[in-house]
């Protein structure tokens, strides 16, 4: 048997690549694309709960991308209080294959991707479904994706005002003034869930609870706005979709009824957003197979819960751009 080898791209290598925003937000794009016109293939995710569900789990994502002729599975730990640790609250890895012979291909540290795909695909929401004169963000949650989500938004809309709340102030403010240096413009650090969301044009939920709580109320929404929930946990009440003129999310398979997890879960089980109810996947919409925002009137809901073919589309990027400047490991396969 020959000699083969995959590449090995560490945490450092990964921040070495320094992956622009156009970057990220084009490959993570173009998966979407793919899947709008049926190009790829989505597994259902799996979950790991090791000990107590409420401490943390594993998801297990596998998913394959035909044009980009590329396969992957992604092993990511979700432990809320991994910060009394020093440690993120999510951290990953994952594997590339070539699909048609079944070789590995690289070892990615996941992390950084999962983070950055996240606030891709909540950006790309944003871009085909928010108003395009979107001036204030609301963002709930504080934790490694949310960072993603605000600094790939405001490269889209360029907000005038940018609100961040999470539960911990010490960790509110650390995420306010990262935001701001890294932004170059002020960002407001607020002490409550109402302050944060209350007229904003797009709002983002990106909180971690430790059980369901409807923190965010449906009266603070305004008509017309961009609302992006996403916690692991419930945070909404359930009349949110109640005022929605149309309800998309990243892929319905790991949406549906029995599914353990998610924002709008109890939703689902509680039949206020079903397959019949549902307007369109982002990918439907992003190949442009249905349109987004028709009007400034509507006020639209996007529920993603990640996919794998975003992450495997976004390793793939960075394995392309790591060759290309030469950094990475190579490590004896066979």
């Amino acid at each position: 048997m020959q000699e083969s080898y995959l590449t090995y791209l560490n945490g450092p290598d990964i921040a070495e690549l320094n992956m622009s925003d156009a970057e990220i937000l084009s490959a993570v794009e173009e998966s979407l694309r793919a899947q709008g016109l049926g190009r790829t293939r989505i597994e259902p995710r799996v979950h790991l709960v090791p000990e107590d569900s409420a401490k943390g789990h594993f998801n297990v994502l596998r998913g394959y991308i035909q044009p980009l002729h590329v396969a992957g599975v992604k092993i990511v730990g979700d432990y809320v209080d991994n910060y009394k640790h020093g440690l993120p609250s999510e951290m990953a890895i994952m594997n590339l294959f070539d699909p048609e012979t079944g070789m590995a291909k690289a070892i990615l540290d996941a992390t950084a991707i999962t983070d950055m795909r996240t606030g891709a695909v909540t950006a790309l929401g944003a871009k085909y479904m928010a108003r395009s004169n979107s001036r204030i963000l609301g963002h709930v949650g504080s934790r490694g994706t949310s960072y993603w989500n605000v600094r790939l938004l405001d490269s889209l809309f360029h907000f005038d005002e940018i609100r961040v709340h999470s539960r911990r102030p010490e960790s509110r403010e650390a995420f306010g003034k990262r935001l701001s240096e890294d932004l170059g413009k002020a960002v407001r650090v607020v002490d409550s869930w109402e302050e944060c969301v209350t007229g904003a044009d797009i709002v983002v939920e990106a909180t971690r609870l430790p059980e369901p709580k409807p923190m965010l109320r449906t009266e603070w929404i305004r008509k017309g706005a961009f609302v992006v929930p996403y916690g692991t946990m419930s945070a909404v009440e359930l009349s949110l979709t109640d005022i929605m003129d149309k309800m998309v999310v990243d892929d319905w398979g790991q949406c549906r009824k029995g599914l353990p997890y998610g924002a709008l879960r109890p939703h689902v089980e509680a039949d206020k957003l079903t397959e019949e109810n549902l307007y369109a996947e982002l990918g439907q919409i992003v190949a442009g197979l249905k349109p987004g925002r028709e009007n400034d009137e509507e006020t639209i809901l996007f529920w993603h819960r990640g996919l794998s073919t975003n992450d495997i589309a976004l390793g793939h990027a960075m394995l392309e751009k790591a060759a290309k400047l030469g950094i990475g490991q190579q490590l004896r396969y066979q």
